[in-house]
């Protein structure tokens, strides 16, 4: 792996190929977007972690509970020493949302197969419908780490202090222009278009390189550092629509750059574009006429 922060926290395809077999100390989980996709063929041993039933309360409209989070493991035959790779489409989203999910969880060792579904089937690598059932066990969520999300009355408070926020959304999204993409649900609409005061619009597919993994450092440093101004030491809040793509960025920013404070909010722009008391931008912060790229 190119010379990322945290370099541990990402394989490659060929690390999981000659690691599927060991399902004692491996689990490998996959999570997309496309709920149906991982039915049409996945990595032979690899497990499904659908992020609208499993990943989700939708009762409550929030992440899973921590009882909800061990029986999931336990489901899923993980020990709290098991490593877990996780890959997904769209350059990994859901994967990352995942790892996050884990993570806010207390789980220790996460990965993340670079590239996810779209670079092992372009290797031709093989792919199987056969879903597999591993003995259940008896897990206990360590210590969490809450710190890692922000909710809503974190992000005012952090939007009246000035603090850095990204915008992983589309440009679209960002000025107002649509207050969510055409494919997207009702549900996850928001009756208000814009951005959060003061948040800069750094789209989340501006860190994957054309073959879904992630760019190199060098890349990484020249789009959040030297462009957007961000420092590695500052408290910084990623959002999007619904957590997913900014949780993407968020990978990005805390394994990758070493950002030592990064939290995302999983509310997003389908929370604060429906909520009432708080304030909405539209255009771009400078209004020159311009639009990330």
């Amino acid at each position: 792996m190119p010379d990322y922060a945290h370099p541990e926290v990402l394989v490659s395809t060929d690390w999981v190929s000659k690691n599927l077999a060991d399902t004692e100390h491996v689990r490998v989980i996959e999570s997309n977007e496309d709920v149906l996709l991982y039915a049409t063929g996945h990595l032979h041993n690899a497990v499904h972690a659908d992020w609208q039933t499993d990943l989700q309360d939708p009762e409550v409209r929030d992440v899973i509970s921590k009882d909800q989070f061990e029986r999931l493991c336990s489901r899923l035959g993980i020990h709290p020493d098991t490593t877990l790779v996780f890959y997904g489409d769209q350059s990994n989203w859901w994967a990352c949302y995942a790892f996050w999910t884990f993570k806010m969880f207390g789980h220790r060792d996460c990965r993340v197969m670079d590239g996810g579904r779209a670079k092992w089937e372009a290797e031709g690598r093989a792919m199987t419908t056969e879903v597999p059932s591993y003995p259940s066990t008896d897990y206990t969520a360590g210590e969490g780490h809450p710190e890692i999300r922000a909710m809503r009355d974190d992000v005012l408070a952090h939007m009246k202090e000035g603090g850095a926020m990204v915008d992983v959304r589309s440009p679209a999204e960002f000025i107002g222009e649509i207050s969510h993409a055409p494919h997207n649900p009702a549900s996850e609409a928001a009756m208000r278009a814009g951005h959060i005061p003061g948040a800069s619009n750094v789209p989340w597919s501006r860190a994957a390189a054309s073959d879904g993994t992630f760019k190199g450092r060098d890349e990484l440093e020249a789009i959040y550092l030297e462009e957007q101004g961000l420092e590695a030491g500052d408290e910084t809040i990623a959002y999007c629509r619904i957590g997913e793509r900014s949780s993407h960025t968020w990978f990005v920013l805390t394994y990758l750059l070493g950002f030592d404070d990064v939290r995302n909010y999983d509310g997003s722009w389908t929370e604060w574009g429906n909520l009432v008391g708080v304030p909405v931008e539209k255009g771009l912060p400078e209004d020159d006429g311009t639009l990330a790229a």
